[in-house]
């Protein structure tokens, strides 16, 4: 046994580049290659393909990618780790069985099942969802790969828990092994997101030749501290910057939850060990909180959009009328909820027809198919010899689409079954945490003195901080961090949660957090309800809160010259 294995992520989402996993395969020596497919929506894809036919429910595309490199990972011995099961991890298993023979590889399978709750929601109290799973973690991996397995599938298993799996097997850690475990989770939290953690979507990506990010690799040594690197002579760049970015994607505050082990983010410690080596070390671990959360989704009705495009003169005077003509038109039978957003993205004398134009957009919601579908686009259509001048739409009328409501709820532990079916299809039961500790926030950390008044630039606040936001159901999360001890000294006593409500006027009537982190000299902000019943209702332009942190960079603030 080495005091290293070396694990790389070719996944981290359903759709992600198909090439990554023989990118990974051929690029340099590896122990294990994990994949993260399932989000919160793709949890609902997944459901509605289940309700097509029960065989499915598991993400295809990886069993793709399998065909394709089943042969070069068995050669190379790189064991194959992944959440891709879905729904239906069973499935998959099975499919990838039947792979393996028909491509004469002969490779031990095991999966891990239990985190779908969908037979007991009512019973838990969680209603008639479509889909009701439950955050599992490591241990059932553990089993999996202890008993000889060479591909491991799961379901609903935290993110980072395809990592965490592999490396505690490796080292043979115990369930108390808090530090080593946290260690773990955050490498893990660093690489599950793919080509996050190695230049892509990288605030100060100006500063580096990105290209095509290759995907990311930890270094995890026995004490769970690691380094976070990248295959050679691949695209992007692992910077502190890059990790830091992926550390406060879409979380909380200091206490970082999860199923095995509480990881306190105010802890680690961030050193760049050379070129493309990030060391992430001194990471302290707690006992995991007694419940598991599980995501819930739900058909939530029929939605269908339309966007007018107004283009030259007198453009809230075009808007205002097709707004009025619409309204009337549906007034019969109105949808149950209709949103108008009207974006400026006109220019005075512009040189180009689009640069002239202005985007006016109506989304509608309604249990019933036809209110939101034809009856509301054929509506919007029928204006268009009897409207506003230069009257014309980007699509086409069309029927209206299912969304989805996410929601999330938690369970005890103690009743949710985790069981690893091991390659010889024997069943062992993996017991849920034996010691627990209910989750708690840290106390604020004392600010650094702050920075001595001086002289003010009007700048873009990105000229010194970097971001990174995204989705948590309907809340969303804007992690922001600066690069220098002086820069942290004014950072943390200016962007108060009233100044970010300032800067960000739609969060303004909304509950907002601040989480400080003074080893990552990092902020982060949890605005909560933004994004309404999750990504999968669209209730927002940009449903998702990806580019939340850029529009927050892009506004303009009094900035100390010392700092530029």
């Amino acid at each position: 046994m080495t005091d290293t294995i070396r694990i790389g992520n070719a996944s981290g989402f359903y759709g992600d580049r198909f090439s990554a996993v023989r990118e990974m395969l051929t690029g340099g020596p590896l122990d294990v290659l994990t994949g993260d497919y399932l989000a919160e929506l793709t949890m609902l894809i997944l459901g509605r393909d289940r309700m097509k036919d029960p065989n499915r429910g598991y993400a295809k595309t990886f069993l793709r990618q399998i065909e394709e490199n089943l042969a070069l990972a068995k050669e190379k011995g790189v064991k194959i780790v992944a959440n891709a099961g879905g729904l239906n991890p069973a499935g998959l298993a099975d499919a990838l069985r039947e792979l393996a023979a028909k491509l004469g590889v002969d490779v031990a399978v095991a999966h891990v099942e239990g985190d779908d709750l969908i037979a007991r929601a009512d019973e838990l109290g969680f209603g008639k969802p479509l889909t009701a799973n439950a955050y599992l973690g490591a241990w059932g991996i553990v089993d999996c790969l202890n008993a000889g397995a060479d591909i491991v599938v799961t379901g609903r298993v935290t993110d980072a828990s395809v990592i965490v799996g592999p490396a505690a097997a490796h080292f043979g850690w115990a369930r108390d092994d808090y530090d080593a475990l946290a260690g773990a989770v955050a490498a893990g939290h660093v690489i599950e997101c793919g080509a996050q953690a190695t230049g892509g979507n990288y605030a100060f990506f100006t500063e580096h030749e990105i290209g095509v990010p290759g995907f990311p690799i930890a270094e995890i040594h026995r004490d769970g501290s690691s380094v976070i690197t990248k295959h050679e002579h691949t695209g992007g760049v692992v910077t502190t910057g890059t990790v830091t970015a992926q550390l406060l994607y879409e979380i909380t505050g200091a206490r970082y939850a999860g199923p095995d082990v509480t990881t306190r983010f105010d802890t680690l410690t961030l050193d760049q060990d050379g070129p493309d080596r990030v060391r992430i070390s001194g990471v302290t671990g707690e006992p995991p909180p007694p419940a598991l959360k599980v995501c819930l989704n739900s058909l939530g009705g029929f939605r269908n959009e339309t966007t007018f495009v107004l283009t030259g003169l007198d453009i809230e005077r075009k808007a205002a009328l097709v707004r009025e003509q619409l309204d009337g038109a549906l007034k019969a039978n109105p949808p149950a909820k209709v949103t108008w957003t009207l974006a400026r993205t006109d220019h005075p004398d512009a040189d180009t027809e689009q640069r002239a134009s202005a985007l006016l957009h109506v989304a509608v919601k309604d249990a019933d198919a036809n209110v939101a579908g034809r009856a509301f686009s054929g509506a919007a259509i029928e204006l268009a010899l009897a409207s506003y001048p230069g009257f014309h739409v980007t699509a086409p009328p069309s029927a209206a689409s299912p969304y989805g409501v996410y929601t999330a709820s938690y369970v005890d532990s103690s009743e949710v079954p985790h069981v690893a079916v091991r390659p010889d299809g024997s069943r062992v039961d993996i017991a849920s945490a034996a010691e627990t500790l209910a989750l708690s926030e840290v106390e604020e950390p004392t600010l650094p003195e702050p920075l001595a008044a001086g002289p003010v630039r009007r700048v873009p606040l990105g000229t010194v901080i970097g971001a990174r936001s995204g989705d948590k159901g309907g809340n969303a999360n804007v992690g922001v961090w600066v690069r220098s001890d002086e820069a942290w000294r004014w950072l943390a006593h200016r962007l108060t949660v009233a100044e970010f409500k300032r800067l960000l006027p739609e969060t303004a009537e909304l509950t907002v957090t601040r989480h400080v982190l003074p080893n990552l000299r990092a902020l982060n902000f949890v605005v909560e309800g933004i994004l309404g019943e999750g990504v999968a209702s669209q209730a927002r332009f940009d449903p998702q809160a990806k580019a939340l942190g850029e529009w927050l960079r892009g506004r303009e603030i009094d900035i100390p010259e010392v700092l530029l």
